[in-house]
């Protein structure tokens, strides 16, 4: 049995290294909610809930992830033993209704602890274990600007970075948008898949329009053109239109993904572990598109080092991944808050192999980043709890 000992949760500001433009928002910098667990033989576990642009994209903010799980999932990790991962997140499930993101961050944490605990990394954990080392990442070319997002793009080839990209669209025109991809695609060429990301902001009607000419100038893959819980009106485009469309924010977890797969509103499911409320859920996910026959791929939520860790090791464990993953959020940001970075090469990821996530904190950049500055704030557990 472990015992819950001590717990810290603060948020982080960390720049990016460019406006990052967005249908619903531009970021400047990123904002994660970091959760520290320490076990009563002092294990730590840490995990990460991050959303973009605060509550612009959805129901949770980096502030409410801190103060759901400060004020009501803590309580509930003080009585149960959290050596029992599963058990004690079906515990903090019935005591806390919604609020995903924040339960994937402490789902996280307690991966690592777990992890740690049995000297294995957090992909042993899941499923049938690791199944791949490397991932391939897509880059996401957001200025918004066509001939700095082709000299970022060639920048990536050149470094091999990056040979994926998806675009950021759905503030302008549609046609504007197509040939706003259709330049980029052209620049590119065969050296380079290129999808988009609508986020939402189309209508049905604009999305028709849109991906046909999508196709056309040679974008491969839509991410979300239309509102998540439109379901009928993605199952019309699905079946009309000859680019794959890929469901993101319809996705909210098994339940949606299993109603989502039912009916057909989707080619492709975009894999993210806060969205889908943690790394064991996302990988329920995950089986439901592949006994239905669809593709898949590894969303991000921007998050930094620690979500991107986990992520990844849910990722390694699936057998297929079509179109790969996008997991590039530290690499968009201007400084790196883990004492060893993720390591990035010839287009892909390495999922960390240490015990655990595999990572660990760079305790003096976290001091600098920390919203509060004021170093650790600990959360007190009552003893024998």
């Amino acid at each position: 049995m472990a015992a819950l000992d001590r717990a810290d949760t603060f948020i982080v500001d960390v720049p990016t290294i460019r406006p990052h433009v967005l249908a619903m928002a531009t970021m400047h910098s990123q904002a994660m909610t970091i959760v520290r667990l320490v076990d009563d033989e002092g294990i730590e576990g840490i995990g990460e809930g991050t959303t973009i642009g605060g509550l612009s994209y959805g129901e949770e903010s980096p502030e409410s992830i801190q103060s759901a799980i400060e004020t009501y999932i803590l309580p509930v990790l003080e009585t149960s033993d959290i050596s029992r991962v599963g058990e004690t997140m079906a515990r903090v499930e019935a005591c806390v209704r919604g609020n995903r993101f924040a339960k994937c961050a402490v789902e996280t944490a307690l991966l690592d602890m777990a992890g740690k605990r049995l000297g294995v990394p957090v992909s042993e954990l899941i499923g049938g274990g690791r199944r791949r080392d490397t991932l391939p990442v897509a880059w996401t070319l957001a200025s918004g600007d066509t001939a700095r997002d082709i000299a970022e793009g060639e920048a990536m080839l050149d470094a091999r970075r990056h040979r994926i990209f998806k675009l950021k669209i759905g503030k302008r025109s549609v046609r504007d948008d197509v040939a706003h991809v259709g330049a980029i695609c052209k620049a590119l060429g065969s050296r380079a898949s290129i999808r988009v990301d609508v986020n939402q902001n189309w209508s049905e009607a604009q999305a028709r329009l849109g991906m046909a000419m999508l196709h056309d100038v040679g974008c491969e893959l839509v991410e979300q053109p239309i509102a998540g819980d439109a379901v009928a009106a993605m199952a019309r485009l699905s079946s009309s239109q000859p680019v794959p469309l890929m469901a993101d924010e319809a996705l909210t977890g098994p339940r949606s993904a299993l109603a989502l797969a039912s009916a057909a509103g989707a080619s492709v499911f975009a894999l993210k572990i806060a969205q889908s409320g943690g790394l064991f859920a996302t990988a329920e996910v995950a089986a439901i598109a592949r006994a239905a026959g669809l593709g898949l791929y590894g969303g991000t939520m921007l998050e930094g080092a620690v979500g991107t860790a986990a992520s990844a090791h849910v990722f390694a464990t699936l057998e297929k991944l079509e179109w790969g993953t996008e997991l590039f959020g530290p690499l968009l940001q201007t400084d790196e808050i883990l004492a060893e970075p993720l390591k990035y090469a010839d287009f892909a990821l390495a999922v960390p192999t240490g015990p655990g996530l595999g990572v660990t904190l760079d305790e003096d950049k976290i001091a600098y980043f920390r919203r509060d500055r004021t170093g650790a704030r600990l959360h007190a557990v009552k003893t024998g709890a």
